[in-house]
């Protein structure tokens, strides 16, 4: 068997898919651990580099600038060279933006770390996606929500696991345990995934596949709708919940970590019941619609009702967590609208809407933060009242409602 790829009818090729798969989808879940790694260490970095909210917003976004920006490239690149050395490289990049951003005694260092963290991730997903649309194109909307489910683990270990080892040995030790898991994840990597050749497929030029993927509508539409999905997870799971439960309702961080944790297992149900859902019932606007509906009623309720019960906090944010899930749907809706040879193209453009969602919210509720903040500070650190946290928040369920605009305007389209 040739090494680098492996025609459509290797058997041998399909069984070590599944093995590439798996193994991808761990890539995706170690790249979601890196992604809302700094919502457990709020404080810490505030208080070792002496920054605002706004400016650790921006720090956390650093991953998400040249994530969202490397999207449409790498679909590209996906679509013409294939996932095998490609993730292999990137996965050896995350492990040395770890290793630069766990030696930073600066935040500029530490800026340029979470920059590398963030262009090797930037091949996670859509590499994932590639291997299944190669492999598996029949369960494409499921094994995309097997993937979300595999990231969605890394969020929850991203969350009180990770919180318990930053308090057990610091942030930088832990940040860089997780640089060696990369160096292994490179390997296996290299080992396993294998380009599939697919004669048969026409390859379409670089114009072709810009102006067939940017002039459908759906590709646009679903970018937007999956990014309204997104920013529910990456904003308040990945940066801001932590310590809103914190301040809302005086929980210590692991406690906190753990309810955060509810939103990423809520996701990973959603994606994976809503990607079967829809491929077996093709009924994939209705929903999308659903997800939006609950994502912007969940996150009103968790935010803004007062909650006495700690059993009902959860399940809002577990249901919160499900109607996220409709994250994978925008990229089936992108991809069945577009030509199988322009498929990179197409998870690429919808990706750079997902990441983008991360880069633009982290900072802006962070400048939210500021703006509203009363003058409070601990040991130099800012503290922001209970009303700051709910006011700032108050864009998410907003942000879920354009969700549901975008389904409307993709139901007028098939009408």
């Amino acid at each position: 068997m040739n090494t680098a790829n492996a025609t459509v009818d290797d058997g041998a090729g399909r069984q070590l898919a599944v093995v590439a798969a798996v193994v991808a989808g761990v890539f995706f879940g170690y790249g979601f651990v890196l992604r809302v790694s700094p919502g457990v260490m709020v404080e810490d970095l505030m208080r070792d580099f002496g920054v605002s909210a706004l400016v650790l917003g921006h720090l956390s976004a650093f991953y998400f600038y040249p994530y969202a920006i490397l999207q449409i490239p790498i679909g590209l690149w996906l679509d013409r060279v294939g996932p095998r050395w490609s993730m292999t490289a990137a996965c050896a990049l995350v492990a040395t933006g770890c290793f630069v951003f766990g030696t930073s005694d600066a935040v500029t260092q530490a800026y340029f770390g979470r920059f590398l963290i963030g262009m090797g991730c930037a091949l996670t997903w859509p590499g994932f996606l590639m291997i299944i649309h190669q492999w598996f194109p029949g369960r494409f909307a499921f094994l995309a929500g097997a993937g979300q489910l595999a990231g969605m683990v890394g969020g929850i270990a991203g969350q009180a696991p990770l919180a318990a080892a930053v308090e057990a040995h610091g942030w930088q030790q832990t940040i860089y345990g997780l640089a060696f898991v990369g160096v292994v994840l490179a390997l296996l990597l290299g080992a396993t995934v294998r380009n599939r050749l697919t004669p048969s497929e026409q390859r379409m030029s670089l114009r072709e596949s810009f102006s067939v993927v940017l002039g459908q509508p759906a590709s646009w539409l679903g970018g937007v709708f999956s990014a309204s999905m997104a920013a529910q997870v990456l904003a308040f799971g990945g940066l801001w919940g932590v310590p809103f439960l914190e301040t809302t309702y005086g929980f210590e961080k692991t406690v906190a970590s753990g309810y955060v944790s509810l939103l990423f297992t809520g996701l990973a149900i959603g994606a994976m019941t809503g990607g079967w859902w829809s491929d077996w019932t093709g009924r994939r606007l209705l929903i999308m619609a659903v997800c939006s509906l609950v994502c912007s009623i969940a996150s009103t309720i968790v935010l803004w009702l007062p909650i006495g019960s700690s059993v009902l906090l959860g399940g809002m944010l577990l249901l919160w967590g499900i109607g996220a899930g409709g994250i994978v749907l925008g990229f089936a809706a992108a991809r069945e609208a577009n030509p199988a040879a322009a498929s990179g193209l197409s998870v690429g453009l919808v990706n750079t809407f997902v990441i983008g969602s991360g880069a633009l919210f982290h900072p802006l509720i962070g400048a939210f933060l500021d703006l509203l903040w009363q003058g409070g500070e601990l040991d130099g650190v800012r503290i922001y009242a209970d009303v700051t946290y709910r006011s700032a928040l108050s864009v998410l369920p907003v942000t879920a409602s354009v969700g549901l605009c975008c389904v409307g305007l993709l139901s007028r389209m098939k009408a």
